[in-house]
């Protein structure tokens, strides 16, 4: 199973049928496969918050929403997150591209890469940093079921060493 695989599998076996995305290169392959699954309605967005907005929509209309995007997108998103979906409870699961972290060749990736995980903390969302393919299948369904039962986000990050 590759690291595309991994997370497509994941997000189809947990039943996401509505996903956002602002794009990313690591998460292109990933992508391309939703955009292929008629199950899936699939919203490129052009900001994070409103993206957030959008799959709060989705939820309310009765869909199961992802949003797909890089950790830089996450302090685009910080209201959008606390005063919308933690608020009203809405779940949502956050599949990011985690850019700066090791390996990571733009010097300017790199200081929000070190703070995202210290800015989730500071939200009060949990997250998951899988290893490997194996891991991140694991870790979206446990992720999808922890935010249905909190009403709150939850973030799988996909660090560099992921893909």
């Amino acid at each position: 199973m590759d690291s595309s695989e991994a997370i497509y599998d994941g997000l189809k076996d947990i039943g996401i049928d509505f996903i956002v995305s602002v794009p990313c290169v690591n998460l292109s392959k990933l992508l391309d496969m939703i955009d292929e699954d008629d199950e899936i309605i699939h919203i490129p967005v052009t900001r994070e918050e409103e993206g957030i907005g959008i799959c709060a929509g989705a939820y309310l209309g009765g869909k199961k929403p992802a949003i797909l995007m890089q950790n830089s997108g996450l302090g685009n998103s910080i209201n959008a997150l606390k005063s919308l979906t933690q608020l009203y409870e809405f779940p949502l699961l956050m599949i990011m591209s985690h850019r700066g972290t090791e390996g990571e060749n733009i010097c300017g990736q790199i200081p929000m890469g070190e703070s995202t995980p210290r800015i989730l903390e500071a939200m009060d969302f949990r997250f998951f940093k899988p290893g490997n393919p194996e891991g991140a299948y694991e870790d979206i369904k446990e992720a999808w079921e922890l935010s249905v039962e909190e009403g709150r986000p939850v973030s799988v990050l996909l660090e560099i060493r992921y893909w």
